[in-house]
């Protein structure tokens, strides 16, 4: 399964336009989707992160924090396992429509007490 043109173009939107796109085409023909391969990437670059001191400060002359770094890459991985940003070959429903996309909320006033 090689990707295709919707799906490269996901992915970079995903992960950053300076991706290896071999080695995208790769993890996707292994992994079968591209949600599994954005999930894959960005649990790698959070595992680098965390393996790395998460402050660093010189006295007096700079002071770098990936902390935020950190919780970014956590919340943009629970939002893609949530289903949020819908792959393009995400499954489709029965009715023919993406999983995940957008649903019909119904408000509903409660009675009074």
């Amino acid at each position: 399964m090689a990707l295709t043109p919707a799906v490269t173009a996901w992915l970079k939107g995903e992960l950053g336009s300076t991706v290896d796109l071999t080695d995208l085409d790769a993890r996707y023909t292994r992994l079968g989707s591209a949600r599994a391969v954005a999930l894959e990437v960005l649990r790698e670059r959070l595992a680098d992160l965390r393996s790395q001191p998460a402050t660093l400060t010189v006295t007096g002359v700079v002071g770098l924090g990936t902390g935020e770094n950190i919780k970014a890459y956590e919340r943009q991985i629970a939002a893609l396992e949530s289903g949020e940003s819908p792959a393009p070959d995400d499954p489709l429903d029965p009715d023919g429509s993406s999983l995940g996309g957008l649903g019909m909320v119904y408000l509903v006033e409660r009675p009074r007490r």
